[in-house]
């Protein structure tokens, strides 16, 4: 029963470790969706109202993220919105690193090593996870054709 409770403890906190890692990506989203859907609470939409606007902000944020930063051509606005997402990504994993830390070692240096380490996971984390939907370029534009091969323009037959 001892070994069972130990495994399953691993489990769980490795779950949780997860799920926090996961949430910390997507902070900006969730940021929106929580302060719209406090916005339509406040303003007497009900608490199940209050559900679906915080839903439908946060989706639409993300997925406006993903929609523009695959869209841009320009390297330096695809740097900036990835950005806009990673840096509040960041400040979330290290206040989660920070936190988590400072339950196995004591506080100072270490903990402080420990969050900069996860802010700076979290925040590269949330930056790939933009660039995660951008389709290749010959899937972006049909219409784009690319330059025929030099193995394309040879003859087949060599024999003379």
């Amino acid at each position: 029963m001892l070994v069972a409770g130990l495994v399953l403890s691993v489990f769980g906190l490795g779950f949780f470790c997860w799920l926090l890692f996961t949430l910390a990506v997507y902070a900006l989203p969730f940021l929106a969706g929580l302060t719209a859907g406090l916005a339509a609470f406040h303003s007497g939409s009900g608490f199940l109202g209050a559900i679906i606007v915080g839903l439908l902000a946060g989706s639409a944020l993300l997925v406006l993220g993903q929609t523009v930063y695959a869209a841009a051509r320009m390297p330096w606005i695809r740097v900036a919105i990835g950005l806009i997402y990673a840096v509040p990504a960041a400040v979330a994993g290290y206040q989660l690193c920070f936190g988590l830390g400072g339950i196995g070692t004591p506080a100072g240096a270490w903990q402080q090593v420990f969050a900069a380490t996860g802010a700076i996971v979290v925040g590269l984390t949330a930056f790939a996870r933009m660039a995660l939907f951008i389709l290749p370029p010959t899937e972006r534009d049909p219409t784009e054709r690319t330059a025929p091969s030099a193995v394309g323009l040879q003859s087949q037959d060599l024999r003379g």
